[in-house]
């Protein structure tokens, strides 16, 4: 896990895979990626080999911290255009803006250590505010599941912090 974030600009983006709700205490993660996996080679305009897992989160989300609190989960690559839509796919459109990459270097298992220092270490001792954007974690080449070589970036969205 790298200390620092890297700061940087994100270009609007066209998502394509598939999405649950799901809380941090009945995590279906899993059973996400197992549905979308075998099925990801239908998606047309395939830009890359990355993995998208994008989190979305209601307005006040993060107001007071319930871990039985729901949001949405998607598994998705990222695609050129739209057109066609595999059934039971949906698009996730990820509006430009700024975001904090952070380097998770490790396990997925040790994830949860990554996102407590990004939480209650590195955004409250920022200028920046989380933005009511999609968070999303990218699996590229280097990610290796429960590997301790594995590397993912976790991409949170910030905007300058106002008082």
């Amino acid at each position: 896990m790298s200390g620092e974030p890297t700061l940087e600009l994100l270009p609007e983006k066209i998502l394509i895979g598939r999405k649950t709700r799901m809380s941090f205490v009945e995590n279906r993660t899993r059973e996400l990626w197992q549905s979308f996996m075998p099925r990801r080679r239908e998606i047309a305009n395939v830009v890359n080999t990355i993995l998208y897992s994008v989190e979305q989160y209601d307005s006040h989300f993060f107001d007071a911290f319930n871990p039985a609190a729901e949001f949405t989960k998607w598994a998705v690559v990222e695609v050129s255009g739209a057109d066609h839509v595999p059934d039971g796919m949906e698009v996730l459109v990820v509006p430009s803006g700024q975001y904090a990459v952070f380097i998770h270097k490790g396990p997925a298992s040790k994830g949860a250590e990554t996102y407590e220092y990004i939480f209650r270490t590195w955004l409250p001792a920022s200028a920046y505010a989380l933005d009511d954007r999609p968070h999303f974690a990218l699996m590229g080449d280097k990610y290796k599941h429960d590997d301790p070589d594995s590397e993912e970036e976790i991409w949170i969205p910030v905007k300058p912090f106002v008082s």
